[in-house]
């Protein structure tokens, strides 16, 4: 979604829609609204016009219909990128002690009384059905109803029984736009919401899931109840105001009974809190029911009105499904931060599952790498491919090799072995770790890899004491850590000799779009004072990176630095056609050598070419002669080159204007994707070769091509910044951010890395940015600390539950001091031979990090609309094998999900409505490129918040707190006119205004009298001295300092233009782009699981 153009505002979800012209919309509860567009599913178990795909077997799928209108546009101020950023999530992560071997539940169910929680060693249990969330709501009646009751989990795992979402088959109408439910008479709702100071009586159905208390204290549990909503008791029986973290206590249920009309009865009695055994904790992954938002036209007609006389009685609309009784993100995150963000995550036992990467934790590295290094989409992984295939849970790793480690963490040792180098395995070629075993009093040991029987070199050899182990394991890190590294030998060395220090060349368009914006002038200016900040080795005075200069238009200059003249001297290379670099000597120099001569031609740049009107680039040549030159140099090293316009000037890589929106939406969609030409390929093995790595800063006001320059970019492991329509005076903060982090920021040259599995798994596939040139090898001229290479992995082999299966990742590089090492990881997965262990096991944020990439490389060969299917099919098929073969025997009409699953749905429709698979109107194709290239690298922080992005109210918290308040769900029903809200999702960073906020919080965050006088658009707030003002700006640093690239920021007013944009960001909500409601998704994954498993 582009920050440059916003479409026409919309009012909340549920509210009567703006009128687009030429779609007419069925009455909706009764009221014949405005038209809107269509949704993407038909009625629950009717025809399915989004999602029309090949049959698989036996499944007869619906006809396809149309899909939704174009969203109109409005053009917002150019400038405002939406695409310029992104970042890494808060990884400062940890519990789980060695003793507990599954995560306890995000949340945990209702239906049946909980087993309790015990604390045991860790003994796989590989019987009994896995944890799940049932979710169930009888909707034709609309009663929540509990789960059938079900035999205890096994002890010692932290799991009650499933949660479960019921429908009445086959019964949904669609009325509207929402693929609405039956009609049926909704209870009426309790008077009580009209203050919004008073807690109301809570509804009586029975918890969403059993109020259970913690796995320490043991108390007793609450029975599970049954029964339909009484009469008088709504679903929006909380204050608007409470956070959606806050717990309620317990409520009584009456006896299961057909629902009479009759007069409100009274609410029934409560627990008291003091009450033993009853922790105040939210239900499970649900949050409260909210009540109509204050401020905001009702949601439906009939609800209450605030501050207005009451109107004639309406007709109740048909009821739909109550978002607070499906799974929330939020909650789960929560619960994760409460059951494991107090102890350290401690890696000694085979197949532990992390906290999740919301949650800040500490790791003690105990012989597997941290998942800071590795994580992986489940870590108890199927014995058979028969099994495996069964499942279709895709094994894959995410793995970000440099990973920064918080200050608490100790940076992976260094290990030197002299001249005889590191000691491997001499068939698999494994180096030494913890999962080795010595044999035959230490003078063997057995590669866990392969099995191979290898000699211990003398000068290696090492007693054993009475268990087998190494009397000295704990003295050497790769005998006793997960990570490590090794200093490299000359032998793992080009042309067998020792790197030179690598080298930094910035490369600066001089053409007049560059001049013109004062871009020349703003970066000259930095980079004045930015060389002083390279990276250095550890406690190393100064860097040893050399540095060089060009400027170019549709020629080059080059600039002789050398610490000797007295002023710079530039050389013109006119034959861009065969490029070459006319100085040697004086090119690349040490930075405070030759302080002075520098800074004399960062003076002298922007005045030479300030009355330049040439307006055409050239681009590849400019990549070859940086390349050429660290050729010469005989070093590796990174490009920065600074372009802003499509590179038509006569010479090699020269490109043509293809945009063309009319092939979204057809077969020849994936062109746009693809690069223009096979120049850049071809360039980027050559930089590959020569460990020249290229960052992209790109300044365009136009389509510039990013499909074809971020070629080059993304196969040498550098990165792409985009600042669409840049102007000094709003964007210079956001791109000085970014060039300081990234000139700054440890990189590895010139760098292999290789996954070697144990016998029985192999890697087969690999996602992000590199360069491959066999099977097996991933290549990269440049790899930072925010890169992560995905790799996927395949069976060729019956694995065993004893052994499990192993993981090794291998880097080797060149340091920035220019030293050659290894950097080793190790992880060990447990194996399984019953799903539903497989299930017990599984990451959904790193499977939904796998899935994501694996569908954003899928565009560059196959139709948009093929890709989308094809993920929704495997998510179904997921969860109808977790259904069919793991949950307990249950009616049709009722939704099962894996307990560490169960926001695959919610997280999948985010990717699915994503722009790069469902763009809206006024999405760029340089911004579907853009950000497609930009996922392929993420790790899984930061595709975590990406596509399901933080909304955080600014004003519910007391304004002593320092802790960051609690997230609410992103959806507009979530939003209160009278409270602002901040929205971020590692490239954007929103402050949302309701219309009804009180003056005096206008006064301190804005400096203005009134809502009417903020200035839409903002992207500074003012610095005042006051306490909401210190607390929010507080709040956005921390954010940003999170996060892999600076997020600007823009404030939004509610109903404003620019509220267009805003909305986009809230994924639960149904898209513009006719992406589809989080409910609505939810109800058509049911109905596909449904087809599969009939």
């Amino acid at each position: 979604m582009n920050v440059n153009q916003s479409a026409p505002p919309v009012p909340p979800f549920g509210q009567n829609q703006p009128i687009y012209p030429g779609y007419h919309q069925s009455s909706y509860g009764g009221q014949s609204g405005p038209a809107v567009p269509a949704t993407p599913y038909g009625a629950y178990n009717g025809p399915v016009p989004g999602y029309q795909q090949t049959p698989s077997q036996g499944v007869p799928r619906a006809p396809p219909s149309s899909g939704a209108p174009p969203a109109s546009t409005v053009q917002a101020p150019c400038g405002q990128s939406t695409y310029g950023q992104f970042g890494q999530g808060d990884i400062q992560n940890g519990p789980s002690s060695s003793a507990q071997l599954q995560r306890l539940p995000g949340s945990q169910q209702f239906g049946s009384p909980l087993a309790p929680v015990v604390s045991q060693p860790p003994v796989l249990q590989p019987y009994g059905p896995p944890p799940s969330t049932q979710v169930t709501a009888q909707l034709a009646g609309m009663q929540i109803t509990g789960a059938v009751p079900q035999a205890p989990p096994p002890s010692g795992l932290g799991y009650g029984p499933p949660t479960s979402l019921a429908s009445a088959s086959g019964s949904f109408l669609n009325s509207g736009p929402y693929g609405s439910y039956p009609q049926s008479q909704a209870p009426p709702l309790s008077q009580a919401q009209g203050h919004p100071g008073v807690q109301p009586p809570l509804r009586s159905a029975p918890p969403l899931a059993s109020n259970f208390t913690s796995p320490a204290s043991g108390g007793p549990r609450m029975p599970s109840m049954t029964g339909p909503l009484p009469p008088g008791q709504g679903f929006g029986s909380l204050p608007v105001n409470q956070a959606n973290h806050v717990s309620s206590p317990p409520a009584h249920a009456l006896p299961p009974g057909p629902q009479l009309p009759g007069p409100p009865v009274p609410p029934p009695p409560m627990h008291s809190p003091q009450q033993p055994g009853y922790q105040l904790q939210q239900n499970g992954s649900f949050g409260p029911a909210r009540g109509p938002q204050p401020n905001y036209e009702s949601s439906y007609p009939g609800a209450p009105t605030f501050g207005s006389q009451p109107g004639p009685p309406q007709p109740l609309p048909p009821k739909r499904l109550d978002p607070d009784a499906i799974p929330s993100p939020i909650q789960v995150i929560e619960d994760d931060r409460n059951n494991r963000g107090s102890e350290p995550f401690v890696t000694g036992v085979r197949g532990q599952v992390p906290p999740l990467v919301t949650t800040n934790f500490l790791v003690k590295d105990q012989g597997n790498a941290s998942p800071r290094y590795i994580r992986c989409t489940s870590y108890n992984i199927p014995c058979t491919s028969d099994m495996a295939k069964q499942a279709q849970v895709p094994l894959a790793a995410v793995i970000k090799p440099l990973a920064r480690l918080p200050p608490e963490e100790a940076s992976p040792y260094v290990v030197d072995h002299g001249e005889s180098g590191p000691l491997r395995c001499n068939r698999c070629k494994a180096y030494m770790c913890p999962l080795m075993t010595f044999i035959e009093g230490g003078r063997r040991f057995q590669c866990s890899f392969c099995s191979c029987i290898n000699d211990v070199p003398p000068q290696y050899f090492q007693h054993l004491d009475h268990t087998g182990k190494r009397i000295d394991a704990y003295d050497r890190p790769e005998l006793s850590l997960g990570s490590y590294e090794f200093l490299a030998t000359v032998d793992y060395c080009k042309n067998n000799k020792f790197p030179s220090p690598p080298a930094f060349i910035f490369m600066i368009d001089v053409s007049y779009n560059a001049i013109r914006t004062g871009l020349v002038r703003l970066l000259c200016e930095e980079l004045k004072s930015l060389l002083d900040y390279l990276p250095r080795e550890g406690g190393a005075e100064e860097s040893a990176i050399r540095v060089g200069f060009v400027t170019y238009n549709k020629v080059l200059h080059f600039y002789n630095v050398k610490s000797t003249l007295a002023q710079p001297q530039m050389m013109v290379v006119s034959d861009v056609a065969d490029m070459f670099v006319p100085l040697l000597d004086g090119f690349l120099v040490n930075v405070s050598e030759s302080r002075a001569v520098i800074t004399s031609l960062l003076d002298q740049i922007p005045e030479m070419f300030a009355d330049t009107r040439e307006t055409e680039t050239v681009f590849a040549p400019v990549i070859q002669a940086g390349m050429e030159a660290l050729k010469a140099a005989e070093c590796a090293g990174k490009l920065f080159l600074f372009h802003t316009s499509l590179p038509i000037a006569e010479a090699p890589g020269k490109l043509k204007n293809r945009d063309d929106r009319k092939l979204i939406n057809t077969d020849k969609e994936k062109t746009l994707f693809q690069p223009q030409t096979g120049a850049y390929q071809t360039l980027a093995k050559e930089c590959v070769a020569q460990g020249c790595c290229v960052d992209l800063f790109l300044f365009p006001n136009q389509y510039v091509d990013v499909a074809t320059l971020s070629v080059v970019p993304q196969l040498t492991g550098g990165s792409v910044y985009k600042y669409a329509c840049f102007q000094v005076e709003n964007d210079q903060e956001r791109f000085l951010r970014d060039l300081r982090r990234d000139v700054q920021k440890e990189v590895g040259f010139d760098a292999v890395m290789r996954v070697r599995t144990s016998t029985g798994i192999r890697a087969v596939d690999f996602f992000g940015a590199f360069y491959m040139s066999n099977t097996t090898d991933v290549e990269l001229a440049g790899l930072d600390g925010d890169k992560t290479v995905t790799v996927e992995f395949k069976h060729d082999d019956r694995l065993s539950e004893e052994s499990g299966a192993l993981l090794q990742c291998a880097l080797l590089y060149t340091s920035c001091a220019g030293q050659r090492r290894l950097r080793i990881h190790n992880l060990a997965l447990n194996c399984c031979t019953q799903l539903a262990d497989l299930y017990r096991n599984c990451e959904t944020d790193t499977l939904i990090n796998y899935m994501a990439k694996f569908a954003y490389r899928g565009v560059l060969n196959s139709p948009v609309k093929t890709v989308r299917d094809t993920l929704i099919t495997q998510c179904a098929q997921i969860l109808a094998c977790y259904r069919k073969n793991c949950a307990s025997p249950s009616s049709a009409g009722q939704l099962i999900l894996p307990e560490c699953m169960k926001l695959l749905p919610v997280y999948l429709n985010c990717v699915l409505k994503s722009d790069v698979l469902q763009p809206g109107a006024e999405v760029t194709t340089d911004d579907r490129a853009y950000v497609r290239q930009l996922v392929s690298s993420m790790d899984v922080a930061e595709t975590n918040v990406f596509f399901y992005p933080r909304l955080l109210p600014l004003t519910k918290s007391p304004l002593d707190s320092t802790t960051e308040p609690p997230a609410v769900r992103a959806s507009e029903e979530r939003l209160s006119s009278g409270d602002i809200y901040l929205l971020e999702n590692g490239l954007n960073l929103f402050v949302w205004v309701g219309a009804s906020v009180q003056q005096g919080v206008v006064q301190s965050l804005f400096n203005v009298s009134s809502f009417s006088q903020i200035t839409s658009g903002l992207s500074v707030l003012p610095v005042l001295d006051n306490p909401l003002s210190k607390k929010v700006r507080g709040l956005i640093d921390s954010l940003r300092a999170q996060r892999m690239r600076y997020m600007k920021l823009i404030v939004v007013k509610q109903e404003d233009k620019l509220e267009m944009l805003f909305k986009h960001f809230l994924v639960e909500d149904k898209s513009l782009s006719g992406g589809a409601s989080y409910v609505d998704f939810l109800c058509h994954m049911h109905k596909e699981i449904r087809q599969l498993l009939s």
